[in-house]
């Protein structure tokens, strides 16, 4: 069953299993797309939730909001606190800001093809996007000279939760050494941490058609 409404100015998308139990994906963006994990969760009666926060780019603004949007889901929906959140391409920026911030509310973050540094995409893939972008950070391109703290890329070494990263080393969108191998470089020897590197693939497709690795991940985490 799918359940639709607006809450604080923004839609809510929330997928309720045929037997719910009280788990929870958290999508960051693009609901739908390539879920086969999503949809395996489903399966066993986890909710997929998803708030839309589009072309927000994880900025501060858009985490205040989705601490706001947590506090609210959780109790609106009675689900437990964390939840597995997934951050696919530019929700890696949610995701990992969000994490980073709310460690409490994040029992696995599973990235895939995630950006991380905003200097990379959008601002050199994306032009339009970067200007979204650097209005929402409060940025202009004569302070990227200097350290941008709100930038994901610069909190890698913050995340303090188990992470999980999918993404294909032939991605030109996203550049996999632009932004997942700095995930991979920070994280590699944290127990916690597991990588799947899928050789040739660019940037879709997304996720695993047999997604089971991903589910073993969360579900061995999330008990």
């Amino acid at each position: 069953m799918k359940k639709l409404w607006i809450w604080n100015d923004r839609p809510v998308t929330v997928l309720v299993p045929e037997k719910p139990n009280k788990h929870w994906v958290w999508r960051a963006e693009f609901l739908g797309a390539f879920d086969y994990a999503d949809q395996a969760l489903l399966k066993k009666g986890w909710h997929i939730v998803y708030y839309r926060l589009s072309d927000m780019f994880g900025a501060p603004c858009a985490i205040k909001r989705m601490k706001e949007f947590h506090d609210y889901i959780v109790k609106e929906m009675d689900l437990y606190p964390q939840c597995a959140l997934f951050g696919f391409s530019r929700g890696g920026l949610y995701s990992i800001n969000y994490t980073v911030e709310y460690p409490q509310d994040v029992g696995v973050l599973y990235l895939d093809a995630p950006v991380v540094d905003i200097t990379t995409w959008p601002k050199r893939y994306s032009p339009h996007d970067w200007e979204l972008c650097k209005a929402y950070y409060n940025i202009t391109d004569d302070t990227l000279g200097t350290n941008i703290k709100e930038n994901p890329l610069n909190k890698l070494d913050r995340l303090q939760v188990p992470v999980i990263m999918v993404a294909g080393d032939a991605d030109e969108l996203v550049p996999y050494n632009e932004n997942g191998a700095y995930v991979e470089a920070v994280l590699k020897d944290k127990p916690d941490f597991e990588v799947i590197l899928k050789p040739g693939v660019g940037h879709h497709p997304h996720s695993l058609e047999n997604p089971m690795p991903i589910i073993k991940f969360i579900e061995e985490r999330m008990r």
